[in-house]
């Protein structure tokens, strides 16, 4: 097939997808303005906005929701700091063993989470590690640290050596070079492996029911009401959760766009003026008596 007719029904089948992959957050949107009146939030009963009011009600889910967000915060910022020096690492230097780091970096993407959080589990108990939300922290950072180098490394494999002896040639050392021209090049890299960690950490079920302890994360709470039956505020949380995802999204796309870029970038190099102000020197002053070209850096 080819011609419009394929592209019509590449199209309808992207649509079909993305129509699959939200209706089930649609689904939880709409319960979580459901006026509820059972145990059970499974039938529309009409509209109402007033769980949004009640949504800290219940304690433990609450306390639960916490866990989950302080969690998912720490394993940000562990795993983002860890995963952008292992990615910076395998994609800017050729090391004895970087084959084999890159091999147990891609078997822990791969890995199930069955057997991560079972090994995990078999860790801590053989350490004597009482189980809880560090517990759960550290098995969260050791299968995101993955994904997060796996992020970083494919950007500092794009990234253009010449601006980085530029930059040397101007005097810049290497911390110098890495601080004001390697890092604001892979940010967006480091921030989109750090928000994946985020993301990963608040909604992981399998390894957190392993390396959990007696501590109850969202996901585990939202497991063990199942039987019971779940309350509106499980919906309104998810709901708020996913809006300040999309917002994030938004906001992200907007500071993405080109023509942005582009303003930003002359905006620099307008307040930086001579390049090299840009690493803290100052420009040679020229000598107007001696004529274009001399400078005082030539006469010392």
């Amino acid at each position: 097939m080819t011609g419009r007719g394929g592209e019509r029904v590449l199209r309808a089948y992207t649509w079909l997808v993305i129509a699959w992959l939200t209706l089930p957050v649609l689904v939880m949107v709409l319960f979580s303005v459901n006026d509820t009146r059972g145990r059970y939030n499974q039938s529309w009963n009409g509209f109402t906005l007033a769980w949004y009011g009640r949504v800290l009600e219940h304690g433990e889910l609450t306390r639960a929701l916490a866990t989950s967000l302080l969690v998912a915060l720490a394993t940000m910022l562990l795993a983002g700091a860890l995963g952008t020096g292992v990615g910076y690492a395998l994609g800017r230097y050729r090391f004895r063993g970087a084959g084999l780091l890159d091999l147990v970096m891609f078997a822990a993407v791969a890995c199930p989470d069955l057997v991560m959080g079972a090994s995990l589990l078999t860790l801590f108990v053989s350490l004597g590690a009482g189980l809880g939300p560090v517990t759960i922290t550290i098995a969260h950072v050791m299968f995101t640290i993955s994904f997060v180098a796996v992020v970083v490394r494919a950007r500092v494999l794009t990234l253009d050596r010449s601006l980085e002896e530029a930059a040397a040639d101007l005097g810049a050392g290497r911390w110098t070079t890495f601080r004001r021209v390697t890092l604001p090049l892979i940010a967006p890299a480091v921030t989109s492996g750090m928000m994946l960690a985020f993301a990963l950490s608040l909604d992981d079920f399998v390894v957190a029911g392993f390396t959990a302890g007696t501590t109850t994360t969202f996901p585990l709470w939202i497991w063990g009401s199942t039987r019971v039956g779940l309350p509106p505020q499980v919906n309104v949380m998810g709901t708020l959760l996913y809006l300040t995802g999309v917002l994030l999204a938004v906001v992200t796309g907007v500071r993405a766009r080109p023509g942005r870029a582009r303003r930003h970038a002359g905006a620099a190099s307008g307040s930086a003026g001579p390049a090299g102000h840009a690493f803290g020197r100052a420009p040679a002053q020229r000598r107007p008596d001696l004529g274009d070209g001399v400078e005082d850096d030539a006469l010392r």
